[in-house]
């Protein structure tokens, strides 16, 4: 093999201007002989070689200003072949017009230079496309997986070019599958189809796959569980490719191949922000996140730290929780300096002392507890966190003029029914109240279930199935919505930009999920038989989320996505009512709602 240096590079591009140079002449040569049926003696030989001299040079003119030899384009590519196209055409535009201007008796006739430059193209692209074969054909991978590939558009045919082009490639492409009728005689690459999601165990079986991969970036969540149980059924391994936005270019290849997980078959993907309008409020601002440490609190500082804000303060009592949010935004947890603010939204004084201390512009409040079932156990708790403490902080930032208050909520404080709920709502509530009392902008913001966040079903199912099971869900039926953390803290920022004051903002979450569907999916990624045991519901647990009250109204005027809410203040002597114990627990049971409790106390006052 000859040593890929740069004389033999060198070498093979001047093989390529001599080869380009006698296909040039020989097609005007063959189109010269076809014109005269042979007879060579008809034949002007000084005004030919003139006519192909020209036009020679004119190519290779062409050629160097379109950079055609010096390495610019890959050969026998789309774009190789329209420079070379170009390259052509002015040599022969160049042999015409000589061909022309010198008048008769013409040189050569003028159908010689356009259709011998045709015919010289079709013979340049010729060799070009059998380079490229032998090239291609020298790097297929041997030793990989065999691998169907499922998507026959633009990213499964990069997919397939990428795996075939990869001498180490850990997968070979064996079969195409596709449900596009139209594409079912599409071969890529030598791969051909073999049908659509029904033909998939049949294609696993004739081709010896062992691997699946989802070449469907904008697959929806149906379908994406569909194919994978389908898939894990005939006993491949799944694999998918990330979405689009979630790539750094639109260019597929294998390494963009990733394990299938649990987001993919929920069909969560991210809304399309207005980076512009966040920018505009946070940029050069003071912001301050409650709750930093959490779930949701601590990508939201992730978040914002990337708009660049004057200054981040992160509050949280959780100290544990300040290291680990420190550690991810700076690669070190920075504890000494005052970004990291250990305090309790429940003590007030220490709140108020804070925020006049610190002046935030911009207030994030994501602190609260958030367990259905503890917080049934424990109502007094929630009330002094999800209330008191949220009434703590408006209180505190009322005080201060902040010009932007999101209040991070839940879809269980539309028609609530148990104390999380509840209290939720009436944090809503609060926060619309103090809407009024503002030039500011506070508002709420509503979403479901947060996948992969801390003490979330998918964490409990996460810890049963290591465990060998059972896995436990409520009830069959139970339903609920799920989004990504990242999904949820996009929505939070965007509300500060596109929300108005005593409003919630709901996230359009798509269909609601089976939780059933869900441990049965996260079974089978596990590959191993674990027992799903349903327990029925507990106290204050739905069958099905709302993410709209009986009374509430779904607008969208900004975001086709984001819906807006109208959220009622809270009537009556609000600190009269603050100031009165917590009632008991089967008074928050009994009663429709909290907020009429306190309507009611409020006008005994």
């Amino acid at each position: 093999m000859i040593p890929r240096s740069g004389a033999f590079f060198k070498l093979a591009r001047l093989a390529m201007v001599v080869a380009d140079l006698f296909s040039l002449q020989a097609g005007y040569i063959l189109v010269v002989a076809a014109r005269y049926d042979g007879d060579l003696d008809r034949v002007r030989f000084a005004g030919l070689l003139a006519v192909t001299a020209a036009a020679a040079v004119a190519f290779l003119l062409a050629s160097v200003a379109l950079r055609l030899h010096q390495g610019r384009y890959a050969v026998g590519g789309a774009d190789e072949f329209k420079a070379l196209a170009a390259a052509v055409a002015v040599g022969g535009l160049v042999g015409f017009g000589l061909a022309l201007v010198a008048g008769l008796p013409r040189l050569v006739p003028l159908s010689v230079p356009l259709i011998g430059s045709v015919l010289a193209f079709v013979v340049m692209t010729t060799y070009r496309l059998a380079i490229r074969s032998q090239r291609e054909g020298a790097v297929r991978p041997r030793q990989g997986q065999p691998t169907l590939v499922f998507g026959a558009g633009n990213a499964g045919d990069q997919l397939i070019r990428s795996m075939l082009a990869d001498p180490a490639s850990p997968y070979v492409p064996v079969g195409l599958l596709d449900d596009d009728p139209v594409k079912r005689h599409v071969r890529i690459r030598g791969v051909r189809m073999l049908g659509g999601r029904d033909q998939i165990r049949a294609a696993a079986i004739a081709t010896d796959a062992e691997v699946l991969v989802l070449a469907l970036p904008s697959a929806d969540s149906a379908l994406v569980r569909d194919i994978s149980q389908r898939a894990t059924d005939a006993g491949l391994t799944v694999k998918v490719l990330p979405t689009l936005s979630d790539l750094l270019t639109s260019r597929i290849g294998i390494r963009d191949i990733r394990d299938i997980d649990i987001a993919d078959l929920l069909g969560r993907h991210q809304i399309q922000t207005n980076i512009g309008e966040i920018a505009g409020y946070l940029k050069g601002k003071r912001v301050l996140v409650t709750g930093a440490g959490g779930s949701i609190g601590s990508e939201l500082c992730r978040q914002i730290h990337g708009f660049g804000p004057a200054e981040l303060m992160m509050l949280d009592r959780d100290e544990s929780a300040l290291h680990a949010v420190s550690l991810s935004i700076h690669g070190e947890a920075q504890l000494h300096l005052p970004e990291v603010i250990l305090a309790d939204i429940r003590d007030g004084d220490a709140l108020r002392e804070l925020f006049f201390r610190r002046m935030p512009d911009v207030v994030f409040h994501a602190a609260a507890l958030k367990h259905v079932n503890m917080l049934e156990q424990y109502p007094g708790e929630g009330w002094k966190t999800n209330v008191l403490g949220t009434r703590n902080v408006l209180e505190a930032a009322v005080s201060v003029g902040v010009s932007h208050f999101i209040n991070v909520s839940t879809d269980k404080a539309a028609d609530p029914v148990n104390v999380l709920g509840r209290t939720k709502r009436m944090a809503e509530r609060l926060t619309a109240t103090y809407a009024q009392r503002s030039e500011g902008r506070f508002l709420s913001v509503r979403f479901g279930n947060v996948l992969g966040s801390r003490g979330s079903v998918l964490e409990t199912f996460a810890a049963q199935i290591a465990r060998g099971g059972p896995v436990t869900v409520t009830d069959p039926a139970v339903t609920r919505f799920f989004m990504t953390i990242p999904e949820a803290v996009e929505l939070v920022i965007q509300a500060g930009a596109v929300g108005t004051g005593g409003e919630a903002l709901v996230l359009d979450m798509g269909e609601p999920v089976r939780i059933a569907d869900v441990a049965a999916q996260l079974i089978a990624m596990e590959g191993r038989p674990i027992q799903i045991r349903y327990t029925g519901l507990r106290p204050g647990e739905k069958l099905h989320e709302e993410l709209f009250g009986r009374e509430e109204l779904d607008s969208r005027p900004v975001h086709p996505l984001i819906s807006h809410v109208p959220v009622p203040s809270v009537e009556g002597d609000l600190e009269a009512w603050l100031q009165r114990p917590f009632p008991p627990l089967e008074d928050v049971l009994q009663v429709d709602a909290i907020e009429t409790r306190l309507v009611q106390i409020a006008g005994q006052q």
